[in-house]
């Protein structure tokens, strides 16, 4: 599919120019720049924070981005919510079917379903758990996030991200993270696409450290892919989105504001491709906690809770010996939101289809149903389990997670969850160890 060229690696300070010469030498911003363009620092985080964490890029466009109208409230994604409730939470296990593409005419921001969440943008903590099915590309219409960075997560049809600072394609098992602020276009490469996003509040995501596993393993930062420097110089009639404060506002644009013709920095959209994510687990014995799983985490104030990890299941080889080798049944002090891809979940033999997703919260006790339990306890533990053709993520944080009143309420949620479990026998002998 993809044709598109890149620049590799994590949080690289990149340097990319569409015209030659256009990057300024020695000086950020000239008292004039190459071919007229426009000075501009795009920062992802406060001027001070220290070196390694920076992220900001500066662009030189055709025109500068405050060349706009005021903004008007926009009522056109009226599904893409910014309050989760401040009631009591079910404790129950939430299961829910995929969303169905929509009837009628549905883009990016029209085909938003926001199912979840905690915090607010407002202190800078917290995520919102959307679920989109659109059937349109967005047309003469651009948007920006200035309440958190996105990450997309398409399950099904390609989407190419046309950005100010280049163009990502990406596909089913492939993501792509937004920071705040930049503006993008979401065209469809497919009739139809479904998928995932996150959005964060919280501080930039970033690579988890290693620690024990040493310096390889997990997602390698080389095979991150940031986009070159492309612009369009387009006059017309545009309409410019921006989410700010958990509210949506419009104005007109008489250019297409995808203009950028250079820049270079480290605060810029990338892409991942989740097949190529090192796994590593046990060779002896034991199932290793999920956390060996993390693509990508958000840290928070407290060491070692995060604001927001995202982990993937994919395929993978189970060798541990005189050990139950799926997923344990677990309570954890974490909510954990999982999503679906492509093929079967390990820990669920029937259910949880592609496109679906699940929430099991805080202290909600968890874990394979009781088909899988049973095959996996008379499994032949001589031979390696090959799991193949299948991903599953999960969006997990330190904070209960809140599902909207639109996803209890949706003709998605699944009635019957509990009954995963509900097959289990007593096999207690005391008479027998």
């Amino acid at each position: 599919m993809n044709t598109l060229k890149y620049q590799t690696g994590f949080g690289n300070d990149c340097a990319t120019e569409a015209l030659p010469g256009a990057l300024p030498v020695g000086r950020n911003s000239p008292q004039v720049c190459p071919y007229g363009l426009y000075a501009e620092q795009l920062s992802g985080t406060a001027f001070t924070v220290p070196r390694a964490e920076s992220r900001r890029s500066w662009l030189y466009r055709i025109r500068p981005a405050a060349l706009q109208q005021p903004f008007q409230p926009f009522d056109g994604a009226e599904s893409w919510l910014h309050q989760f409730g401040s009631g009591p939470v079910t404790p129950n296990r939430l299961r829910w079917n995929p969303l169905p593409i929509p009837a009628e005419p549905a883009d990016f921001i029209e085909g938003m379903r926001t199912w979840a969440g905690n915090g607010d943008s407002d202190d800078l903590s917290g995520v919102s758990i959307n679920l989109y099915a659109a059937n349109r590309s967005m047309a003469r219409r651009f948007f920006y996030n200035a309440d958190a960075e996105m990450l997309i997560v398409p399950q099904e049809g390609r989407l190419r991200l046309a950005t100010e600072l280049g163009l990502i394609d990406i596909e089913p098992c492939e993501i792509a993270v937004i920071p705040r602020g930049v503006r993008l276009r979401v065209e469809l490469l497919d009739q139809t696409a479904r998928g995932y996003m996150l959005e964060n509040f919280g501080a930039v995501l970033r690579l988890p450290e290693l620690g024990p596993i040493g310096s390889n393993g997990l997602a390698n930062a080389r095979d991150f892919k940031t986009p070159v420097a492309w612009y369009e110089d387009i006059e017309g009639d545009f309409e410019l989105i921006a989410k700010f404060t958990g509210a949506f506002w419009r104005t007109s644009l008489p250019h297409s504001p995808l203009d950028v013709v250079a820049w270079h920095g480290s605060n810029a959209p990338y892409k991942y491709d989740l097949r190529q994510f090192n796994a590593i687990g046990s060779i002896s014995y034991d199932h290793p906690d999920p956390c060996i799983f993390t693509v990508l985490t958000s840290p928070s104030d407290t060491p070692g809770a995060a604001n927001m990890d995202f982990a993937i299941f994919p395929p993978r080889i189970l060798a541990m010996e005189n050990t139950f080798r799926p997923p344990w049944f677990h309570r954890n002090i974490a909510g954990e939101f999982m999503g679906l891809i492509q093929g079967v979940y390990d820990a669920k033999a029937e259910g949880f289809s592609p496109g679906g997703a699940s929430l099991h919260n805080c202290m909600t006790p968890h874990g394979p149903d009781a088909g899988t339990f049973e095959k996996a306890s008379s499994a032949d533990l001589s031979q390696p389990h090959y799991i193949r053709d299948t991903m599953a993520f999960m969006f997990e944080t330190r904070r209960v997670i809140r599902p909207t009143p639109a996803a209890l309420s949706s003709d998605t949620l699944q009635s019957d969850y509990d009954a995963a479990w509900s097959g289990f026998k007593k096999h207690f002998n005391p008479d027998k160890p």
